[in-house]
């Protein structure tokens, strides 16, 4: 056993060395057992994803730049991916955990991720991606630590606290599925979490006198979520690794995917309080609690529970835009945030998305510039690293709206490395739509009602607004970002409603450049599965 041990650590150490890690950095290794195991988090059994007998998973906490080593060994009956939100794997899309740019890990196997958090600071998350598996669990909380010596803008709190909250379905992720195979929407959520458990059934302790900081993630499917806590406020102090202005909030609107953390000092009589996670624009509001717990407390939580907003668009909106960059604190690095002029720094041209809603051959699909994404049987960055022809091709979906009949395609866009571009999400639907970038932090410089037009950029914050991986946008309203393309890979571009992505909602931008620099991207890690069309060929000598 203990031979058996050391080769897998000379195994290790050898794909780090050939894998392009940055050697200079320091390692974190970490081991994960991926298992179906018995959940009840609305008082009903059920059949989770447990991380290390865990769900949610256990934490990762990793300082700026350090090397993560994660072995995950799949004991699952079916195939699994891991995907890293907000992770931007500089010059790395083979480590996004997604199937665009990986194959999952077969059961009964293991794969070992290489992740380096390159120049991040801040609150994000892990899930699984393949399939509907995020709908049985496997989610977990990532902090990112600042480095020694970089001034970070508050005091040290007391403690630190993680929150992955969101909507929770009691079917079974399988059943789930059908139900969108067949072309069927879903139904609507049957309650909401808090770190894994239903009303009152998770506790923070704090002390009286002291402040604390809440990381608090919307993991959840379908559904934005307000987040409040009775009797206290919540000093905004840092959003998808951006450190913001420090405003003071009662609520949080939180969309899908999104992460924040606030400060809260408990400053109120000793005794228990509600902290609560709502729905936001559903027709019916679900509600669930968690506790606020104070060291010594004797009074447990009394009164109604706080209510929240519910379907109101024009406060949300306003908050949004009350969220600003601080410019004078430190980011990942010593300069500070406000050093990058982005509002400075001319585009080279405008994408404009749409989403929308279309049935296709009888069935609910969901689009992007009237295409539905269908994945194809080979990962996409190992069907261009290997030229396969027939996978995909680079311009299967318009960088503009078309307005004709929706069709099924596997759908790729191409992007220059180095450009940098303006991206406007335009929604006619009537739903809240939330968008995630993989690989990168945009600007989200303006957001507003009705129809983009250029007259709009007059509207646009070009001084502070945060840079973040996930973006909502409103009903019938439009959200526009800047962004420089400085990854190359394959870069999922998808909607956070997991139903929407699993039917469509999402496509791939490829981030090209012809230098084949390793100053550009990592080489193919020697430990890349292979499958599909890729199946037999070979990845590179050590």
């Amino acid at each position: 056993m203990r031979a058996c041990r050391v080769l897998f650590s000379l195994i290790v150490l050898v794909l780090v060395v050939a894998g392009g890690v940055n050697g200079e950095d320091p390692y974190r290794f970490f081991t994960w057992k991926v298992t179906f195991g018995d959940i009840y988090p609305l008082g009903v059994k059920q059949q989770g994803i447990l991380i290390n007998g865990q769900f949610p998973g256990p934490q990762i906490d990793a300082v700026t730049n350090d090397n993560l080593v994660i072995n995950v060994f799949n004991y699952l009956r079916e195939p699994l991916l891991i995907s890293w939100d907000g992770i931007q794997q500089r010059r790395n899309s083979w480590q996004d955990g997604v199937y665009g740019t990986n194959c999952p890990i077969r059961p009964g196997k293991n794969f070992t991720y290489f992740l380096q958090v390159k120049d991040q600071i801040g609150s994000y998350f892990y899930f699984p991606s393949f399939g509907f598996q995020k709908a049985a669990g496997g989610f977990g909380g990532i902090r990112i630590w600042s480095r020694p010596g970089i001034p970070v803008p508050f005091p040290s709190p007391a403690g630190d606290f993680t929150v992955l909250a969101g909507d929770w379905f009691k079917t079974n992720q399988h059943i789930l599925r059908r139900l969108l195979d067949s072309g069927r929407n879903l139904p609507f959520p049957d309650g909401l979490l808090i770190n894994g458990r239903g009303y009152n059934g998770y506790t923070f302790t704090v002390d009286q006198g002291k402040t604390y900081r809440f990381r608090i993630s919307n993991v959840g499917l379908t559904t934005s979520i307000n987040f409040r806590i009775q009797g206290h406020t919540m000093k905004l102090v840092e959003v998808e690794g951006s450190h913001t202005l420090q405003n003071t909030y009662t609520s949080l609107d939180i969309h899908l995917g999104q992460s924040y953390s606030v400060l809260v000092t408990a400053d109120q009589p000793v005794k228990d309080y509600y902290i609560v996670v709502s729905s936001r624009f559903t027709t019916r509001v679900l509600t669930t609690t968690a506790i606020l717990h104070y060291s010594n407390s004797r009074t447990g939580v009394s009164g109604p529970v706080p209510t929240g907003p519910t379907t109101q668009i024009t406060s949300s909106l306003s908050q949004a835009r009350s969220i600003r960059w601080n410019l004078t604190a430190s980011g990942p690095r010593p300069n500070p945030q406000g050093s990058y002029h982005y509002g400075m720094i001319k585009t080279s041209r405008t994408i404009m998305l749409a989403n929308s809603a279309p049935y296709i051959n009888g069935k609910q699909r969901y689009a992007v510039n009237s295409v539905s994404f269908v994945p194809a049987d080979t990962p996409l960055k190992l069907a261009d690293y290997f030229k396969i022809p027939g996978v995909f091709y680079v311009g299967s979906i318009p960088t503009s709206p078309t307005g004709g009949s929706a069709y099924l395609q596997t759908s790729v866009m191409g992007a220059d490395f180095r450009e940098y571009v303006e991206i406007v999400f335009q929604n006619w639907e009537d739903t809240v739509q939330s968008w995630h970038i993989d690989g990168y932090a945009f600007f989200v410089v303006g957001m507003d009602g009705g129809q983009w037009t250029p007259a709009s950029r007059a509207r646009y914050n070009l001084r502070d607004t945060v840079a973040r991986s996930t973006t909502q946008v409103y009903p019938r309203s439009w959200t526009a970002i800047y962004m420089a393309l400085d990854n190359v890979g394959m870069w999922n571009i998808r909607s956070q409603n997991w139903a929407r992505q699993y039917l469509g909602q999402q496509f791939y931008l490829r981030v090209f450049t012809s230098s084949n620099s390793l100053r550009d991207e990592n080489p193919i890690p020697k430990n890349a599965l292979l499958c599909g069309r890729a199946r037999g060929r070979h990845t590179r000598p050590l």
